[in-house]
Formats: C-alpha cells, sequence, structure tokens
C-alpha cells in the first residue's frame, strides 16, 4: 500500500466504517429494532462516507478536505446516537461511538494541518 500524508486518517475512517457496519448487524439483531431506526440509518450513512473518504484520500484526491469535514461531521452524529443505546447498555453502540469518535478527530486533525 502507498502511504499518503492522510495515512493515519485512511486506517482510521476504515476501522469506523467496520465498526458501524457492524453495529448495523448488532442493532438488526436486537428485539426492539423501533428505537434503533436512527442509529442503523446513521450507522449506514457513516459506513458509506467513511469508505469513500478512504478512497478519496487514498489517492490523494482534490476533495479529500470537503470529504473529511463531512465525515467529521456524520462521525459525530453516529456518536451521539450511538451513545444513547450504549447507555442502555449495549455493547456494539459503545464501541461504535468510540469509533466514530477517534474518526471525527483524526479527520478534524487532518484539517487542521
Amino acid at each position: 500500500m502507498i502511504q499518503t500524508k492522510f495515512q493515519d486518517c485512511i486506517e482510521t475512517c476504515g476501522e469506523c466504517a467496520i465498526s458501524c457496519r457492524q453495529c448495523v448487524a448488532a442493532c438488526l439483531n436486537e428485539k426492539d429494532l423501533e428505537h434503533l431506526k436512527k442509529c442503523i440509518q446513521l450507522n449506514l450513512e457513516c459506513t458509506i462516507i467513511c469508505a469513500t473518504t478512504v478512497k478519496v484520500m487514498s489517492i490523494d484526491g482534490q476533495l479529500t478536505t470537503e470529504l473529511c469535514k463531512i465525515c467529521a461531521d456524520i462521525c459525530e452524529r453516529c456518536a451521539d446516537e450511538c451513545e444513547k443505546h450504549a447507555d442502555m447498555g449495549m455493547e456494539h453502540c459503545r464501541k461504535c461511538a468510540e469509533a466514530c469518535r477517534a474518526c471525527a478527530k483524526t479527520c478534524k486533525e487532518m484539517l487542521a494541518a
């Protein structure tokens, strides 16, 4: 793999996308899906945006800055929602919230550099 100036962000975004997909799968196995709809939707959006951001960063794409801003935003929204369910004992949501917070932080650090 070619190392880029975005390598840390690429790795963190990739880990976040995986965590979000795992959270969706786990949420779909919960008994009461109604209260998880927003969580599942945000996780799906976050997965798509993180994966797209990884792809664009990996080629030093022209829209990297814009995508990183969007990625940080969706990650924070997803983390906020997942934390609500983590407080109710859903471990998969806690792990996802942590991954989303880390991704948002890394994207913001990259933007500030």
